[in-house]
């Protein structure tokens, strides 16, 4: 019987490739998500001749509807089972809110919230059923704070990290370990086109941030912010009221003005 795979989504670069890359250097078999087939592909064929590892590929854009459904048919059609499923896939849009485009909005609540939703809820029943499983939800720094010109992103990061830690409470006693993973500002393509976006200080690695999730894990940490400094960043937030979090924030965020 083949053994438990781990289902990272979004793994065409970044995090998610960094989840990838250290998960088959372990001896973990993959399932690799993302809308770049051919990324994927020379992903896995990399990663299979190095660690020997078997990955399989299915492109999927999480931004449609019936994505999910398309990759739970897909891993029942090769007879996979998931075993650790990182919700990884998710990106931002920055701005002032009235002026986004409201088609990418919606889609920014589809891969950020419906489809870990989903793609939790299609998968959490058989890892119960085998008495094992970790699930990785990637929020960030993000979901401790209301995020003004990020208005929507900070929000789907909230709920990201509500509904990890209200699942891991559900299934602490079952097996299944649930971890939200908060990073911060994050050496990827993330902040690409809005660099006023950017938070202070120095950014974190892909595999810093991917270490601190495994860490997590295994000492049975629900929520695992990366790096200390985000630490402090996502802590002070709690303690402070938040209209005044939200008025220093969008100090911080607002756009300039082009003269």
């Amino acid at each position: 019987m083949n053994k438990e795979r781990a289902l990272i989504t979004g793994a065409s670069s970044g995090i998610g490739e960094a989840f990838a890359r250290t998960l088959a250097a372990r001896g973990d078999d993959l399932v690799l998500v993302a809308r770049s087939a051919g990324k994927l592909e020379a992903l896995a064929a990399e990663l299979t001749a190095r660690h020997g590892v078997r990955v399989d590929v299915i492109p999927a854009d999480l931004s449609h509807p019936d994505a999910v459904d398309g990759i739970v048919a897909e891993l029942a059609a090769r007879g996979i089972a998931i075993g650790t499923l990182v919700n990884n896939a998710g990106f931002g849009t920055y701005g002032d809110f009235a002026t986004l485009d409201a088609a990418r909005e919606r889609d920014e609540i589809f891969v950020n919230v419906a489809a870990p939703v989903v793609l939790t809820r299609a998968l959490l029943p058989a890892m119960l059923e085998r008495g094992r499983g970790a699930i990785i939800n990637v929020a960030s720094v993000a979901a401790f704070q209301p995020v003004p010109y990020m208005a929507t992103y900070g929000a789907t990061k909230a709920f990201l990290l509500s509904f990890s830690e209200a699942l891991a409470e559900e299934v602490r006693a079952r097996g299944v370990r649930v971890v939200a993973l908060s990073p911060g500002q994050t050496e990827t393509a993330f902040f690409t086109g809005m660099d006023e976006a950017r938070s202070p200080g120095r950014a974190r690695t892909s595999e810093q941030v991917v270490a601190t999730a495994l860490r997590a894990l295994e000492r049975g940490h629900v929520v695992a912010i990366d790096g200390f400094a985000n630490y402090l960043l996502a802590n002070a937030a709690r303690f402070s009221p938040r209209w005044v979090v939200a008025r220093i924030t969008a100090r911080m965020f607002r756009p300039s003005v082009s003269p």
